[in-house]
């Protein structure tokens, strides 16, 4: 790596929170067409959007070097991050797919893959990583959570259903185990650091997505299943609520970014159950939905640019420590001489 990138601040992989909450929101702005007939190119511009910030900075985090990656990879905070690249390659590979299905299914298919193996490799990190419970934080639901939850969706958009329920699976499961995991440390250990209390946001994603996902697969029947997941979505929605005290303290940073794809994915599945159930007003109440996401997004959008104008946006890159010299090993201790028999003792 040449002086000139090492000198570049540092790109931290939670900052693919950008691309992965704008794919969110044109998912919403989809799922609002339902009710509303709005036109397609709303949701295709900002699927552009999201995709020309996701190469963007899939570029400038490259341009880092593979060491950082694999030093990322094992951080027990920035890990989960890394595989927000992958999941928000397969929605906008889904949006793609509309327009060039062959094409658009090829991709979701590799961004598919690559979340795969992103949560293999980090589930298995985290097994054997020395961790302790306050290195747990709510991205730890991405990888696998997230991941099988969106692939679901996403299989199932294109016909591939068979796929799209194994992923389902593997959201379900993960969500049940690490789910359990981090509301324990949530409830009985201290209390996340301030960059991080936006991450309490993603709580509130699992059921939306997986509910969006279990729509995608069985054709929006409402049934047991897409009941519970709404049930849990509501209450989950009143836990934020609850935490918004806490979230109004903070001061605005990069990490304001987990709260957009998680109210995008609420929006989406409030959006999804109106154009299902028909509601009186729903107009109404899908306008108020798409509006106040929308205008929520832009606000934290363009404090994100304030934050890039002003320099402020990434973090100075921590100076590498020299390796030091090896050891010098010390010279062998003397063997110690034969003692000495006296003369008169060999007569």
């Amino acid at each position: 790596m040449n002086d000139g990138v090492r000198d570049w601040p540092r790109v931290p992989p939670n900052l693919f929170a950008i691309s992965f909450g704008l794919a969110g929101l044109a998912g919403a702005w989809r799922a609002a067409g339902r009710t509303l007939h709005t036109a397609e190119a709303v949701p295709d511009a900002i699927s552009v959007l999201a995709g020309l910030v996701l190469a963007v900075l899939t570029v400038c985090y490259a341009l880092q070097g593979t060491r950082t990656l694999l030093a990322d990879l094992r951080h027990r905070i920035f890990s989960p991050f890394l595989s927000l690249a992958p999941i928000t390659v397969m929605l906008l590979a889904t949006t793609l797919a509309v327009h060039w299905f062959a094409l658009g299914r090829a991709l979701l298919l590799a961004g598919l893959v690559a979340t795969l193996l992103v949560g293999g490799f980090l589930t298995g990190e985290w097994i054997v990583a020395d961790l302790d419970h306050d290195s747990a934080h709510p991205g730890y639901f991405l990888p696998t959570v997230a991941g099988g939850f969106v692939a679901a969706y996403c299989a199932a958009e294109v016909g591939l259903k068979g796929l799209a329920e194994a992923a389902f699976g593997i959201g379900a499961l993960c969500w049940s185990l690490v789910g359990s995991t981090i509301l324990n440390r949530l409830f009985f250990h201290s209390k996340l650091p301030e960059p991080f209390v936006p991450t309490l946001a993603i709580e509130m994603a699992p059921p939306a997505v997986a509910g969006i996902a279990y729509f995608a697969i069985d054709g929006g029947r409402r049934d047991l299943v897409s009941h519970a997941l709404a049930g849990y979505a509501v209450l989950m929605v009143l836990v934020q609520i609850r935490m918004l005290p806490t979230f109004l303290k903070l001061r605005f940073a990069p990490g304001f970014w987990a709260f957009v794809f998680s109210w995008a994915a609420v929006a989406n599945y409030s959006l999804q159950w109106i154009a299902l159930d028909r509601p009186p007003f729903a107009r109404g109440y899908a306008v108020l939905i798409i509006t106040a996401l929308t205008v929520f997004v832009a606000i934290i959008a363009v404090r994100t640019v304030i934050l890039a104008v002003g320099g402020r946006l990434l973090p100075p890159r921590t100076p590498a420590l020299p390796i030091p010299a090896p050891p010098v090993p010390a010279p062998p201790a003397p063997a110690p001489s034969a003692p000495r028999i006296p003369e008169e003792s060999t007569r």
